[in-house]
């Protein structure tokens, strides 16, 4: 055994104190938000103000803007569209920063609750316009279920929208957060004079940078000021805020930490404004990472032995080696790259050589890594979205659900020749969870079933299976709009049932019966009573 993982073992040793330093650094949360509420451009912008990129570009930019650093598929900078979720690490003040940025579209809700198992906080991003929005309030059931505190951020403050007190009150009475403003905006939405500190009154007017491919110019203005300059904003600002005195929205740490009540930033991520604000209070606001609960409730100590969750798994990403990564979040234990960990799953060892760190498509090695990171472990073949990995003393966490699928396609090889290119496209993009691959004795290996939460997933799959794979492909879809779980005896007792059929699925061999409709299911469910048939997280509930 090396010094490092004896003192590992010891509690109380310089480790253990290096373990829980470090990880009191840390900083690891997510941006939610519905599509086109600016969510890719809000990452990019926090990635510039943490001065880690030069410039910005926006998904729907100007022509020369490059696309967002978050966005490395080609398809996503072609649609203008988050379709994978990306990792950016980076520092900022004293703290190493973990952003990942989640898919924009309500048809990858299975790869954003993915996400969501893997961080400490989320932003939660309002149109000033549109306010609580579909997808958003599905997501934040979501961080609700899984205890993700929130700070909420109201972009496009710039651009015609609804008032503040009434955006503010929407969150309360609709998703029962109570609504903490750190900032107030002088001037109503697209009327944005600048940005007013609760805490101390201080104003501070900004300049936008051209076409806001750089930080926006920041003056902070003393009050007499810009009360003459604008005597109507600065009294209705001044009007809101004694409003918000009295009602009691001052900052409630113990009410944030226990997701009753979320913090307010307005700005523009567009323009860069307010952006920085909203970074510091992550930094300053956001619970670094706690001990995580294992499959039995207990938790698994900080300064314990190594252990992570796989949260993504994703091949594509470098094109030069066609490789395949695993996202591991280190939950315990100091990573060292090089160290032999347990897959929790079959208990053969693991070897991490290829340890990177991650900021979008690019990468480099990781030497080491800390509760709270993100480590993109190469060519991980054997490993799936919800797997543990451990070193010493064993430990698995729970696994992420599959949600039930609405949308069914048969799938084919266009061309014969590429049949084995086919094969091993589809047997990559099941095992990296990009969809469900189902299949049946009737129906051969030779034309599997796909089942999607969202139509665009099969896009997705055809897309990378003609362009990684070099293997066309033809869809034919198929009329089931629902499936259950059942158990293995239903494949011959369910065969003769019209508008039914029985598949298995790849990634766990479980069993899914597919009904054309409701009425159907019920007609056989009926038929059947002492059958199982379990429903499965509905993917329709967050997207």
């Amino acid at each position: 055994m090396s010094t490092t993982e004896s003192d590992a073992r010891q509690p109380g040793s310089a480790t253990d104190a290096r373990v829980v330093g470090e990880t009191a650094r840390r900083r690891t949360f997510a941006v939610i938000s519905h599509p086109d509420a600016g969510k890719s451009t809000l990452t990019e912008a926090l990635a510039l103000h943490a001065e880690v990129i030069d410039s910005a570009g926006a998904v729907h930019g100007k022509s020369g803007r490059k696309g967002v650093t978050s966005d490395w598929m080609e398809m996503e900078r072609a649609r203008g569209i988050s379709v994978s979720s990306a990792v950016l690490q980076f520092a900022y003040r004293d703290c190493v920063i973990n952003l990942l940025d989640t898919p924009g579209h309500g048809d990858f809700s299975e790869d954003t609750y993915r996400v969501l198992a893997a961080v400490d906080a989320a932003v939660m991003l309002l149109d000033a316009a549109k306010g609580l929005e579909p997808q958003t309030l599905k997501l934040f059931d979501v961080c609700r279920s899984r205890g993700v505190p929130i700070v909420t951020f109201v972009n496009k403050w710039d651009r015609p929208g609804r008032e503040a007190l009434e955006l503010l009150d929407e969150v309360e009475q609709t998703i029962g957060l109570r609504p903490m403003p750190l900032t107030w905006p002088l001037g109503i939405a697209g009327q944005f004079k600048g940005l007013i500190e609760r805490t101390t009154g201080e104003y501070t007017a900004f300049t936008r940078a051209a076409g806001g491919a750089t930080k926006a110019t920041a003056q902070v203005v003393d009050a007499e000021t810009i009360a003459a300059q604008e005597p109507e904003y600065w009294q209705n600002a001044q009007d809101e805020l004694g409003l918000l005195d009295e009602i009691g929205a001052g900052f409630d740490e113990e009410g944030f930490r226990s997701g009753k009540a979320t913090p307010v930033l307005f700005g523009s991520a567009l323009s860069n404004i307010g952006v920085a604000r909203l970074l510091d209070s992550l930094v300053d606001l956001a619970p670094p990472p706690a001990p995580r609960p294992d499959v039995k409730g207990d938790d698994r100590p900080l300064e314990a032995p190594t252990s992570g969750l796989i949260f993504k798994v994703q091949a594509g990403m470098d094109k030069a080696h066609r490789d395949r990564m695993a996202f591991l979040r280190i939950c315990s234990g100091r990573f060292e790259r090089g160290m032999v960990l347990t897959h929790a799953a079959t208990g053969k060892p693991f070897a991490t050589k290829y340890a990177q760190s991650v900021f979008g498509a690019e990468r480099k090695t990781v030497e080491e890594a800390f509760p709270g990171d993100i480590v993109g472990l190469v060519n991980a073949t054997a490993l799936r979205p919800g797997d543990t990995l451990y070193a010493a003393d064993p430990v698995e966490f729970p696994s992420i659900p599959a949600f039930a699928p609405e949308h069914f396609a048969v799938i084919r090889a266009k061309d014969a020749g590429k049949y084995k290119q086919f094969r091993k496209g589809i047997e990559q993009l099941g095992n990296e969870a990009v969809i469900q691959i189902l299949r049946s004795d009737l129906r051969g290996d030779q034309a599997p079933v796909l089942a999607a939460v969202g139509p665009l997933q099969f896009d997705v799959v055809t897309t990378r299976l003609e362009t990684e794979f070099n293997a066309p492909v033809t869809l034919d879809r198929l009329p089931y709009q629902i499936a259950r779980l059942v158990d293995a005896e239903a494949v011959e007792k369910l065969a003769g049932q019209s508008e039914c059929e029985v598949l298995r699925r790849d990634a766990d061999g479980e069993h899914l019966a597919l009904f054309t409709n409701k009425w159907r299911m019920d007609i056989i469910q009926r038929k059947f009573p002492d059958m199982r048939f379990e429903a499965m997280p509905a993917g329709s509930s967050i997207s």
